[in-house]
């Protein structure tokens, strides 16, 4: 009898939880600059996500507070999705390190649970297969760009690199050391799907067994599945993208908090506030409160 957690969604079918969630925090790709310091020399880098394209060299990457070095060397691309501060240094071998950085800005707080389930460090070594093929042709137009600046050029290497972000997130959640979170669980052709229908809608009162419907799994498959892919049980993941759903409309807009409540799934304002305190550390009022007072400059 076939394996039915490895059946393909029925055709004219598809979800793309990568291009939705990428929409939905607003990550941008910011601008790229060049690096080549003195042999032995450091670079540190801070709140910020980091693309680190290694064009000739060594060089050795560290984040901070965590021992392990990471070395890599010409044609690697290394990603931190997560903003982690590290430092990047030249190891000081026959070839001066040259490399490119590029950096993101994220344009919603919500990312925060998002990236934080990433990797702090993804790396795409050269010699890669396709996915290096295409990122070579990106790294190339940023340095022309770079090289040669004409009107539109800050729009061309802000969109090089999303496509470079995308690419590499791509590639990395495809390969068998995916670490569990939510984008290994969206390149999963049963979880995507239900991963999709939680965020397109947080309020409706899902159960496993209409996720499981969702995902065309049986209960008991679709939960061990979800785990497996994720890294925690659906219910967990529903209440995270719920409460991220509820600081976009406390920022943004001026729902009374009862509404929001109900429009996110809670059955009461009581039971949001006690979960929202207890992710953010603060009452969704005060917490619209101070949101307000950072944008005013207050």
């Amino acid at each position: 009898m076939p394996d039915e957690s490895l059946r393909p969604p029925p055709e004219g079918e598809s979800h793309d939880l990568l291009s939705e969630l990428l929409r939905s925090v607003r990550l941008n790709g910011d601008r790229i600059v060049a690096y080549a310091p003195p042999p032995g020399a450091a670079v540190d880098f801070k709140d910020v996500g980091c693309l680190h394209i290694v064009e000739a060299g060594d060089i050795a990457l560290r984040i901070d507070g965590d021992p392990h070095i990471e070395r890599v060397g010409r044609g690697d691309f290394v990603l931190l999705p997560r903003g982690d501060p590290h430092c990047v240094r030249d190891v000081g071998g026959t070839e001066p390190a040259r490399w490119l950085c590029g950096t993101f800005t994220i344009g919603d707080p919500r990312a925060s649970h998002l990236l934080g389930g990433l990797p702090a460090v993804i790396i795409l070594r050269s010699g890669g297969g396709s996915a290096l093929e295409g990122l070579e042709i990106a790294r190339r137009m940023a340095v022309l760009e770079m090289r040669s600046p004409s009107q539109g050029s800050a729009v061309m290497v802000a969109r090089i690199l999303d496509l470079i972000f995308i690419q590499i997130m791509r590639a990395w959640a495809a390969g068998a050391d995916a670490e569990p979170n939510w984008l290994a669980g969206g390149f999963d052709p049963q979880i995507g799907l239900a991963l999709s229908a939680i965020h397109r809608d947080p309020g409706r009162d899902w159960t496993v067994e209409e996720l499981a419907r969702e995902s065309r799994l049986s209960r008991s498959a679709f939960a061990a599945r979800f785990v497996e892919r994720v890294g925690k049980p659906p219910a967990t993941y529903l209440a995270h993208v719920r409460l991220d759903a509820a600081t976009r409309l406390l920022r943004d807009g001026l729902l009374p908090v009862a509404q929001i409540a109900e429009s996110v799934g809670y059955a009461s304002e009581a039971a949001f506030s006690r979960a929202f305190k207890n992710r953010y550390g603060t009452p969704p009022t005060r917490w619209r409160r101070d949101q307000g007072g950072r944008r005013s400059g207050g």
